[in-house]
């Protein structure tokens, strides 16, 4: 990783904080318009195996190392496994078979819709399929990611050997100290973006339960996780603090701070940044793969 970051990297910032940042309350409709776009002109693949579990399945291109879980972000507002097919496309490229779960979006369906979707859907995998599991999420999704890897600890499912999570957002408190540093330098999010959308998630429920906002939960006994996060980024220490007490209880977990990269920037596959972040979780996951 190198300590400056790349032009393309600077210009997408200057893009983002000047024409995104002001207007993002107000993109969650339109993004669902084009999701509903991309899902009527892309069919739907589900698992061959597990064909009543809604999701988005695509083959390893070469003989597959093992079964990646990817979950998508979208503040828990918007997205989808098609709409995310491109970025999950990546894994499968590098040999993974990949399923992005479908889950419930709010406000019409508030937490813990999402999670019990997802959980639905990894008890139905490993008891269907064989071999080792590992799991990638952004954003939202990395939340989930984290939230999903406690629930399967509790329930003594078959666990994933290892997960790999860009930008998890894991605080719905937003009480982390990058929340106010980095609300002016954050390309896309202000602190009160990130709490309106969390109480948009949320609905009720408080956004400190720990299932909610795993920040707050006990990490032990979680797989080896590496965790990629933007220096400037509102949610910076969502992340700091996430492998810091990961690792106060066992977990083997890594963090990587990336200079001036905005959010999620993994998904943005055209900037240099996206396709090395994306190659060390890569990497990783298949270091811990039996």
């Amino acid at each position: 990783m190198s300590s400056a970051a790349s032009a393309a990297t600077r210009r997408t910032v200057a893009f983002l904080r000047r024409f995104v940042k002001p207007h993002v309350q107000s993109l969650t409709a339109p993004v669902r318009a084009l999701q509903a776009i991309v899902e009527r002109l892309s069919p739907e693949r589900r698992a061959p195996f597990a064909p009543q579990v809604p999701g988005d399945w695509i083959d390893a291109s070469s003989e597959a190392v093992a079964t990646l879980f990817y979950l998508h972000g979208g503040a828990f507002l918007i997205g989808s496994p098609r709409l995310f097919r491109y970025a999950a496309r990546a894994f499968a490229r590098a040999g993974f078979d990949v399923f992005t779960p479908a889950y419930r979006l709010a406000p019409e369906h508030v937490f813990p819709a999402a999670l019990e979707d997802v959980l639905r859907a990894y008890k139905i995998f490993v008891e269907t399929r064989p071999g080792p599991f590992v799991i990638v999420g952004d954003s939202a999704g990395g939340g989930l990611a984290v939230s999903l890897m406690l629930r399967i600890r509790d329930e003594g499912l078959r666990p994933p050997v290892a997960a790999a999570l860009s930008s998890p957002w894991v605080d719905l408190a937003a009480t982390g100290a990058s929340m106010r540093e980095n609300e002016a330098r954050d390309p896309l999010f202000t602190r009160k973006d990130i709490l309106l959308g969390a109480r948009a998630a949320l609905g009720r429920q408080s956004a400190r339960q720990p299932l909610a906002s795993p920040i707050y939960a006990d990490l032990s006994g979680l797989p080896p996780m590496l965790v990629h996060v933007g220096a400037d980024e509102a949610l910076r220490d969502d992340s700091t603090r996430l492998v810091a007490r990961a690792r106060q209880t066992g977990v083997d977990a890594w963090l990587e701070m990336w200079p001036c990269v905005p959010h999620a920037w993994q998904l943005m596959s055209f900037l240099p940044e996206a396709q090395e972040s994306r190659a060390k979780a890569i990497k990783f996951l298949k270091a811990h793969v039996a």
